[in-house]
């Protein structure tokens, strides 16, 4: 009886114990991922429940956070995605066999730990803008941990992907910035144990600047200078105070002087100072420096630089018309320019701001030598005078005029133009040639215009064909220049291109570029003075004067206002004197011829007494009819006493006594002449039968001429 009950306790012993085992065999077993110590806020956690039964799909899972059931499932994972804070606690999962009630396990315990999720914060080191070339230091710290825990990255513009650097050890990252540095900034950090990341910091904006520019000018703006000019180098910066200017030369890398204002003079300039300058500012606080300048060459020109003075004319010009004078200089710029008459006298001479001087009318009295110089500069620096040219004036017209058509000064953008050369006999040889400021001198066949013989036609203006135009010979001679003006604007002047001459009537003309106006009111305008306004849009000066030559123009009310046009008037000949002395001195000729045949008859005839009367008396008349019609001119100088035939046996008759005076013609002025006293003789001679003229080969006619003067040239 003992033994049997031994048995059964043994027996009930082992069954216990294999129980337990197989209990213990078939206990599922709760593992997390990632397996770590602290799990922070966001994160996705992965609970497996694993037991060694060799298939699951019998099973059913059942997920406890304490005894509260969260899930049932038939699969043994269970995931927690974005943990939170409040979901630390301990966890377990239980399985159920589905065929079997009663078969049935509890798991481990595991216990999660969530904490909240570390911030980074980034900080800029050092705040505010910053310029190119200065250093910056982002340092990126992780709230609540020491910093050799993590690993650091930052980031550019959002994208965490790519982290523009990244440390192992440091968190703190400089470098030197550049203006594409510019843009938002941001940092983490990256637990090293267990590569957990810290949340990405706020942004910090990172705004970088060019440092300021300097930037090197040159008073004066011309090159070259001469030697002993003075020069300014001025260093300008923009932005910022309280610079310091430096200045550099040639290829040192070190500057040759440095300044608290911002100019450097070379009161003198010498061949020492050709070189290429430069500038840059410093200063005490950010930005300490400011970029290098641009480079600037000085260029200096040891010899004195001496103008060409020419003209618009080829020869002689015609009085009343403009001449122009250009001083030509070759070297830079700025100048200002002196001309000088009969003398290079500094106190005489007349100042222009351009290079040309312009004899709107030119007289008698406006002939001469003529130099020009120029100065530029403070202190001055003058130039040499240039070689002296002569100015003719001459009131001979050319042979050849330059023919505008359309006529008129003034030209519309787009119109054409035709230039012709109209001579008195022929125009062939000559050649259109112009003045303008681009392009100076040059022919019609340079390309601005089409040559057809002496004719230079233009299809289409523009206001670059705005200049001084004239013909010319392959001789050098010229035509009279005629002012052509091409303008964009709606409205120009119809005024003549040639002078005027005084005594005869003058209309302008207010013309508009399509549309026309419906109301043509027009003022016109001398010399920037309202003379007069008219409906018609024209103006009419009946008798023209010299008074009013000067600068015309013409203003519409809605279109706007011409250019101005010079107007010249030229004085009329005074053809009555010259007609007068003329006659008289045709009449003159006349009457001693008459006279001479007349005696020479007598004489044929034997009356010598009567004759000799006769002579005495003639000569009385003959002199009173001097008085009355003029005397007979003999050209000076090629006549003389010694140059009048002698008596010979051919001939009986001799002119003798040579006389010189003047004749004074009303309205034409003194006038020189040489006239001849007639004085006949008489000699035998028995053989001679015939009647003879007193005309032989050797007679000579002179040549009649008039001097005149007029007066105020």
């Amino acid at each position: 009886m003992e033994f049997r009950s031994l048995s059964v306790i043994l027996l009930l012993s082992s069954l216990v114990q294999n129980l337990h085992a197989q209990a213990h065999y078939f206990k599922p077993v709760l593992t997390v991922w990632p397996d770590w110590p602290q799990i922070f806020s966001g994160e996705t956690i992965t609970l497996r429940c694993s037991f060694p039964k060799p298939s699951v799909t019998h099973w059913t899972f059942y997920w406890y956070r304490e005894s509260t059931r969260l899930h049932r499932s038939d699969d043994n994972l269970y995931i927690l995605k974005h943990i939170k804070v409040d979901q630390s606690s301990k966890y377990y999962c239980y399985i159920s066999n589905k065929q079997s009630q009663r078969e049935s396990y509890w798991s481990n315990a595991v216990t999660l730990t969530v904490t909240e999720r570390p911030k980074a914060s980034l900080t800029l080191v050092p705040t505010g803008q910053m310029f190119s070339g200065e250093n910056v230091t982002l340092r990126c710290d992780i709230q609540g941990h020491t910093g050799t825990e993590w690993r650091y990255s930052w980031y550019k513009d959002g994208d965490s992907n790519r982290p523009v650097h990244s440390s192992d050890v440091k968190r703190e990252y400089s470098f030197s910035v550049v203006e594409f540095d510019s843009g938002k900034y941001t940092c983490r950090g990256e637990r090293r144990s267990d590569s957990q990341r810290s949340e990405i910091s706020d942004a910090v904006i990172l705004i970088v600047s060019a440092l300021p520019r300097a930037t090197l000018t040159v008073d004066p703006r011309w090159s070259p200078v001469f030697t002993g000019e003075s020069v300014t180098l001025k260093c300008e910066i923009q932005s910022h105070s309280n610079w310091r200017y430096q200045w550099y030369k040639g290829s040192s890398g070190t500057a040759v002087s440095q300044s608290q204002i911002n100019t450097f003079t070379i009161r003198s300039a010498a061949d020492q100072d050709q070189d290429q300058f430069w500038c840059r500012g410093e200063r005490n606080y950010r930005p300490s420096s400011s970029q290098y300048s641009n480079r600037v060459n000085l260029s200096v020109e040891a010899e004195t630089p001496k103008p060409e003075l020419t003209s618009s004319h080829k020869g002689a010009a015609l009085i009343g018309n403009p001449v122009v004078l250009y001083c030509k200089l070759d070297q830079s710029a700025g100048w200002k320019f002196y001309w000088s008459k009969h003398t290079q006298s500094p106190e005489n001479e007349t100042k222009t701001e351009t290079h040309s001087y312009t004899i709107s009318s030119v007289s008698v009295s406006d002939g001469g030598q003529y130099w020009c110089r120029a100065e530029r500069g403070t202190p001055v620096y003058y130039t040499h005078y240039s070689d002296a040219l002569w100015i003719n004036v001459t009131g001979v017209s050319p042979p050849v005029s330059l023919m505008v058509s359309p006529g008129g000064t003034q030209h519309f953008i787009t119109d054409s133009l035709s230039l012709n050369c109209e001579g008195q006999s022929h125009s062939a040889g000559w050649r259109v040639r112009r003045y303008t400021h681009s392009e100076k001198v040059s022919d019609c066949s340079s390309g601005w215009g089409s040559v057809t013989r002496s004719t230079c036609n233009i299809s289409s203006l523009s206001t670059s064909h705005t200049g001084v135009y004239w013909c010319e010979s392959e001789s050098g001679e010229s035509s009279n220049p005629v002012n052509i003006t091409v303008t964009n604007g709606d409205v120009i002047l119809d005024s003549p291109v040639h002078p005027v001459t005084e005594g005869d009537p003058l209309t302008l003309r207010c013309l508009y570029h399509d549309p026309k106006p419906s109301n043509l009111t027009a003022e016109f305008y001398k010399n920037g003075s309202l003379l007069q306004t008219q409906t018609t849009g024209e103006m009419t000066i009946r008798t023209v004067s010299k008074s009013d030559e000067g600068l015309y123009h013409c203003k519409h009310p809605e279109k706007g206002e011409s250019p101005q046009s010079w107007i010249s008037v030229r004085a009329a000949e005074s053809a009555v004197g010259l007609v007068g002395a003329v006659v008289g001195v045709s009449f003159a000729v006349l009457f001693i011829i008459l006279l001479t045949l007349l005696w020479c008859y007598r004489i044929k005839k034997g009356h010598k007494l009567h004759t000799n009367q006769m002579s005495e008396q003639k000569q009385r008349e003959s002199g009173a009819e001097d008085t009355q019609l003029g005397h007979a001119a003999v050209q000076a100088g090629q006549t003389r006493r010694e140059d009048i035939p002698e008596w010979d046996s051919q001939s009986e008759c001799i002119y003798s006594n040579l006389h010189s005076g003047k004749a004074t013609d009303v309205g034409a002025g003194s006038m020189e002449i040489i006239y001849a006293e007639v004085e006949v003789k008489m000699k035998k001679n028995s053989k001679t039968k015939h009647e003879k003229v007193c005309v032989s080969a050797d007679t000579v006619y002179s040549e009649l001429k008039q001097n005149r003067e007029t007066k105020g040239l």
